[in-house]
């Protein structure tokens, strides 16, 4: 039975890499499985620090998850005795198909289970994979058999999800389970990120041991043209002495809002931070926000001093943000860039949809387009041409923008659509690394076990293995229904209209998010958070956004959203009937009901606040007094009804403390901020409405409490 969580307790569960007694004890090994028995020894020949790590953990989980106790060995008497034998390929050893980062083969017969690794990565990852093939047999049987398997994508990296920069061991351990090979770092200076001291080197040897590498997401200043006399001797105080103290740092990402410098490009106001003075403004944009002519020799210069300390470090340029800037610009830069970085391009944005005749431009991170897009697919083939390495910010750690306080989107079959898109543009451009999320981190879930089927090159893969991974986590005789509920999801997040206005407003909180009538007022705080309120619009007017050419107006968008957020929340709760019908579920399968209960809350906030935005745009135009009390009286039970929305969502918060969090927005959206919002609608009942009733008047600058 679940109980009420208190704040982070969520985290409780990221420090715990193996669940308790998942084995079936009915279950009987069939002839063709080998069975792992008490005192099985586990033997090694390479003591090295990813092999080392792996097979303890690899005894943990044996006798956590499968009640059988294990002996770790690496004496050659050991050897014959093993249930596992574990080693490196000797040189000049081909392993076929497996014969590739992180690749391993591996056998099995009635003897035990051979493993012999291309690296040590492969090693660790080949015993996770025997951990995979356990966990859905409920049982410490592995069926016979030879396979050979190997990595898709490096890098495949990720931030934390259990707090801005902060990676304990066993977080580590659950990203190293989940198949990814690098982590990324907020990066301000040596051993400084946006939330203070953070000794890097200490992160890099711990990490190294999961077989996992570290970038440096940089956030430093970049003040010098590469023009500039000094501007060798500045770059050497920023990047040069980062990697000078710490060369064992994988790469850097460099992304254009992060890191611009002061371009000569004409297009550009060549300035790096917001221009603070009275001057008539010229139209032009800061550098950060186009692919400047000049970027390639300001990378030339920075990766020439971060090379002098790392030879073989990963430069990666994100163009994130000139996404949408003209493609004949885009590829321009592109031909001039260095080819021995690495371009990596957003996978999802900008592309333009439609609904119902309705066109809509992209907003950030979204699964409700499965991907590529054409912005993508045009620096995808340029990157091709010129032989540059192509990584994609995929997002399938899995969570994008579209909810930003749950820990992961359950819509498997959506995802599942972007991972067959991945490995197209793989076979066609060469696409090789992945960003997994930005700073919304990740969290272990049923999810990534589903991407880790399909970015893994297994000689036995069978992505049927899905049904599998859901038997384990919500029982065999419940799977037809949860598979069901789940499709029916998948579908619902192809309905979301993907605007900013609303990323960055209701979705971005949900049932937090304030009902602002005369007032426009920011929910309350932590002092510490990495970004809190900034990544939040509270002024919500889905009518005063900027048009983008060929995009309907913002008029036409706000009412085909409302029609289509209708229709999703109505899928959802289709979703949610059927887990409800479901009898005696276990705590999991709850916890993913409570989880649609969750987003079915966000989508009727974002309703319940776009009807309301439609309300104050009536009362505007109302000339009579019968008029304006229809419109107060319609905000009014639109509000009611939003209060009974949050309401429902505050039983939800308290058993998940991971909803209404976000790690850089700490949280916003748990119990006591539903019920400041709660208070706050109130208040816009009973003082501002009351007051628009005796005034009729709706400027904000008369309204005196």
């Amino acid at each position: 039975m679940r109980i009420d969580e208190k704040n982070y307790e969520f985290r409780k569960k990221l420090l715990k890499v193996h669940k308790d007694n998942l084995r079936d004890m009915s279950l009987v090994a069939e002839s063709n499985e080998f069975e792992f028995k008490d005192v099985a020894i586990i033997f090694y020949e390479d003591n090295t620090d990813v092999i080392s790590t792996a097979v303890k953990d690899f005894c943990e989980y044996l006798y956590t998850s499968m009640n059988v106790s294990a002996a770790l060995s690496s004496k050659p008497d050991a050897k014959d005795k093993a249930a596992v034998k574990i080693r490196l390929k000797n040189d000049g050893e081909d392993l076929g198909d497996a014969n590739a980062y992180m690749g391993s083969t591996i056998t099995v017969n009635e003897y035990g289970i051979e493993i012999v690794a291309f690296d040590e990565r492969g090693a660790a990852q080949a015993l996770y994979y025997l951990e995979d093939i356990m966990n859905n047999r409920k049982a410490p049987f592995v069926k016979f058999g030879n396979t050979k398997r190997k990595a898709l994508f490096s890098p495949r990296m990720i931030h934390s999800g259990y707090g801005i920069d902060e990676f304990p061991d066993a977080h580590l351990a659950q990203i190293a389970h989940a198949g990814m090979d690098a982590i990324l770092v907020f990066t301000k200076g040596v051993n400084k990120t946006t939330r203070g001291f953070l000794d890097f080197n200490e992160l890099i040897w711990r990490a190294a041991k999961y077989g996992i590498d570290v970038y440096a997401y940089s956030y430093l200043k970049s003040e010098k043209h590469p023009d500039e006399p000094d501007a060798e001797e500045f770059y050497e105080s920023t990047y040069g002495n980062l990697f000078k103290h710490c060369p064992n740092l994988k790469g850097v990402t460099l992304v254009g809002e992060s890191v611009e410098f002061p371009s000569k490009d004409p297009h550009t106001t060549g300035k790096i931070g917001p221009e603070k003075n009275t001057s008539v403004p010229t139209g032009k944009i800061r550098p950060g926000w186009w692919p400047c002519s000049d970027l390639p020799q300001w990378l030339d210069i920075v990766k020439k001093i971060i090379r002098k300390y790392n030879p073989d470090a990963d430069i990666v340029l994100w163009s994130y943000n000139w996404a949408r800037q003209p493609e004949e610009d885009r590829i321009k830069l592109i031909d001039t860039l260095p080819t021995d970085i690495s371009l990596l391009a957003t996978y999802s944005r900008p592309d333009i949809i439609e609904f119902d005749g309705v066109k809509t431009i992209l907003a950030d991170y979204t699964l409700s387009f499965e991907g590529p897009s054409k912005y993508f697919l045009s620096e995808a083939k340029a990157a091709k041409r010129r032989g540059i390495r192509l990584y994609a910010m995929s997002n399938t750690g899995g969570l994008t923008w579209d909810f930003g306080v749950i820990p992961y989107e359950p819509f498997p079959y959506q995802w599942e659509r972007r991972y067959k898109g991945l490995l197209e543009c793989q076979e066609k451009y060469g696409l090789c690394g992945l960003m997994e999320s930005h700073h919304f981190g990740f969290y272990p879930s049923f999810i990534s076990e589903f991407a880790k089927l399909y970015y893994f090159d297994d000689t036995n893969k069978n992505v049927d293995d899905f049904m599998k991974i859901l038997a384990r986590h919500y029982e065999d005789k419940n799977i037809e229904k949860v598979d069901a509920a789940l499709k029916i999801w998948s579908d619902a997040i192809r309905e979301y209209v993907v605007d900013a206005v609303d990323q960055y407003g209701p979705f971005r909180i949900g049932p937090s998010y304030p009902m602002c009538f005369l007032n426009v007022l920011n929910p309350p705080e932590a002092d510490y958070a990495h970004f809190g309120t900034r990544i939040l619009n509270t002024n919500y007017d889905p009518y005063k956004r900027a048009l983008a050419q060929d995009v309907s107006t913002p008029i036409l968008r706000h009412h085909v959203s409302i029609k289509q957020f209708d229709k999703m929340e109505k899928m959802i709760e289709d979703g949610i009937s059927i887990l409800e019908s479901i009898e005696n579920p276990n705590d999991e399968l709850q916890e993913l009901c409570d989880l649609g209960k969750y987003i079915k809350c966000c989508i009727i906030t974002a309703l319940n606040v776009k009807r309301l935005a439609s309300e104050k745009t009536n009362l505007h135009s109302c000339t009579d007094k019968a008029s304006i009390k229809v419109c107060l009286d319609n905000i009014e039970n639109i509000c009611l009804a939003e209060i009974e929305n949050a309401k429902s969502a505050i039983p939800l918060v308290r058993k998940n403390s991971r909803l209404g969090w976000e790690p850089s927005m700490e949280y916003l959206g748990d119990e006591a901020h539903i019920e400041w919002k709660i208070r706050q609608v109130e208040s816009v009942i009973n003082v501002e409405i009351a007051y628009y009733k005796k005034n009729n008047n709706l400027d904000p600058e008369n309204f005196v409490l």
